[in-house]
C-alpha cells in the first residue's frame, strides 16, 4: 500500500495572505501610498503655501498697525508730555524770578511784576494736572515724582505769600521766607521737573531710534512665503509639463506686491523719523537746555541781589550756567541743524548785552552801589537786564516751538505713510491664497 506523501504548505504565501488580510496593515500600506502620490504632495505643498501666506499677511498687517500705533501714541502721550514738563520747568522759573524781583524792588511789587508771578503760578498748576492725567500707569517713577512737585510747590507758593505779607509790612522776616522758599525752587522743585522732562523727552527719543530700525521679521517671512511660491511654481511646470500656473503666478504677484509696499513705505516712514530726530528731537533738547540755562542763570543773578552776596558764590554758580549757555548756543549756530536757526542767532545777540548787563552790575554790586546794580538787574528799559532775559527766552520758546512742530510734521507723516498698509497686507495675502487654490485644485481634480 502505497503510503501518501505529505502535503508541502507554502508558508510563505500563507504569511502573505495573512498579512494582507490584516486591516490594520492594508490601512497603513494604503496611506504610504497615498502620502507618496502626487496629490499627497500637492496637498502639501499648498498647505504650506497657504501657511506661508497668511502668515506673512497677518504678520505684516500687525507689524505695521503697531509701529503705526507707536508713533500714535508719541503725539498723543508722550511728546506732550514732555512738552508740558518743559512746560512746567519754565513755569517754576518764571514765577521764581518774579516774586525775587518783588524783593528787590522792595515793598509793594509793581502790579505787572505781580501779574507776571500770578500767570506763572496758574501754567505751572495747569500743566501739573495735565502731566499727571497723561502720565501711563506703569511709570510709577514719574508718578512718584509728579507728587513731590505738586507737594513742594503748594509748600512754595504758601511760603512766597508769607514772605510778601512780611514785606509789605516792612518785617524782615520776609527775606528769610524768600531765602527758603528759593531755596525749595532751587534745590527741589526745578531739578525735579527738569528730571521730568529729561525723561519724557528720553522716551520721545528712544522710540523714535527704535522706529527706524527694519522690521526685519516681517521682511524675512514675506521672502520666504514668495520665494516658496515662486518655487512651486518651478515644480509644477516640470510636473505637469505647463509653463504657466495663473493662480501661483497671481499669488507671487499678491506677495512680491506687498514686499515691495512694506520696504517702500517703510523707508519713506523711517526717513520721516530719522529727520523728526534730526531735526526735531536733538534740536528740541538743545533748545530746551539753553533755555533751562538761561533760567538757571537768572535766578543765580537776582538771588544775589535779595541776599546781598558779597562771597561770590553765586557769581560762580552764574559763571559756570553761562559758560554752558554760551557753548550750547554757539554749538546749535555752528551746527548743520536747519531749524530754528534764525531764533538761535536772535538769542544770542541778547545774550551778550545781558552778559555786558550783567558785568555791569557786578561792578555796581562790588562798589556797594546796590541801587543802581538793582537798577540794572530788574529796571525796565531795553539796556537792562530783564528786557535782554526776556529777549532770550522769547526767542528760545520760539526755536522750541519750531522745533517742536517740525518733530510732529515729521512724525505724523511716518504714521500717515503707514496707514493703508495695514489693511492692504491682509487683502493681498487673502489674494495670494486665492491664487494658490485656484492654481492648485484644477491639478488635484486631474487625479480623481
Amino acid at each position: 500500500m502505497l503510503r501518501e506523501a505529505p502535503s508541502i504548505e507554502p508558508h510563505g504565501n500563507d504569511a502573505a495572505s495573512e498579512e494582507s488580510a490584516d486591516p490594520h496593515v492594508a490601512r497603513r500600506q494604503e496611506l504610504r501610498a497615498f502620502l507618496l502620490s502626487t496629490p499627497a504632495r500637492l496637498t502639501a505643498l499648498g498647505a504650506l503655501l497657504v501657511v506661508l501666506t497668511l502668515a506673512a499677511g497677518i504678520f505684516t498687517s500687525v507689524s505695521v498697525n503697531s509701529r503705526q500705533s507707536t508713533l500714535e501714541t508719541v503725539l498723543a502721550e508722550t511728546e506732550p508730555l514732555a512738552d508740558a514738563a518743559q512746560n512746567l520747568y519754565g513755569a517754576f522759573s518764571v514765577a521764581d524770578a518774579a516774586a525775587t524781583t518783588a524783593f528787590i524792588s522792595g515793598g509793594i511789587e509793581p502790579q505787572a511784576v505781580r501779574d507776571k508771578y500770578t500767570q506763572a503760578v496758574g501754567v505751572a498748576s495747569a500743566e501739573l494736572v495735565y502731566a499727571a492725567a497723561g502720565l501711563a500707569d506703569s511709570d510709577a517713577d514719574s508718578r512718584r515724582l509728579l507728587a513731590s512737585i505738586s507737594t513742594d510747590f503748594t509748600v512754595y507758593t504758601g511760603l512766597i505769600e508769607t514772605a510778601r505779607a512780611n514785606n509789605r509790612s516792612g518785617h524782615p522776616v520776609g527775606a528769610a521766607y524768600l531765602t527758603e522758599a528759593s531755596t525749595l525752587m532751587q534745590t527741589g522743585l526745578l531739578p525735579m521737573a527738569q528730571k521730568l522732562h529729561a525723561r519724557q523727552a528720553e522716551n520721545v527719543a528712544d522710540t523714535q531710534r527704535d522706529f527706524v530700525q527694519p522690521p526685519w521679521a516681517t521682511i524675512g517671512l514675506l521672502l520666504a512665503a514668495l520665494v516658496a511660491l515662486v518655487v512651486a511654481q518651478v515644480l509644477m511646470a516640470r510636473r505637469t509639463r505647463r509653463t504657466l500656473n495663473v493662480g501661483l503666478i497671481l499669488g507671487s504677484a499678491a506677495m512680491g506686491v506687498l514686499l515691495v509696499w512694506l520696504l517702500g513705505t517703510g523707508l519713506l516712514s523711517s526717513m520721516d523719523v530719522r529727520r523728526a530726530l534730526h531735526g526735531g528731537a536733538e534740536p528740541l533738547h538743545e533748545l530746551t537746555t539753553a533755555r533751562i540755562l538761561s533760567q538757571q542763570a537768572r535766578a543765580e543773578e537776582t538771588l544775589k541781589l535779595v541776599r546781598r552776596d558779597s562771597a561770590g558764590d553765586y557769581d560762580e554758580t552764574y559763571l559756570g550756567k553761562a559758560e554752558r549757555l554760551t557753548v550750547t548756543l554757539d554749538d546749535y549756530a555752528n551746527s548743520d541743524v536747519d531749524v530754528s536757526q534764525d531764533e538761535v542767532e536772535r538769542a544770542i545777540a541778547a545774550w551778550d548785552q545781558w552778559s555786558d548787563s550783567h558785568a555791569e552790575m557786578k561792578t555796581a554790586f562790588d562798589a556797594g552801589e546796590f541801587e543802581t546794580a538793582a537798577a540794572i538787574t530788574v529796571g525796565p528799559g531795553p539796556d537792562r537786564s530783564t528786557a535782554q532775559f526776556t529777549a532770550l527766552d522769547d526767542s528760545l520758546t520760539e526755536g522750541i516751538l519750531e522745533a517742536r512742530s517740525e518733530l510732529r510734521s515729521r512724525l505724523s507723516s511716518a504714521s500717515d505713510v503707514l496707514t493703508a498698509l495695514g489693511s492692504g497686507a491682509l487683502v493681498l495675502s487673502v489674494i495670494a491664497f486665492g491664487g494658490i487654490i485656484i492654481g492648485l485644485w484644477p491639478r488635484l481634480r486631474e487625479y480623481q
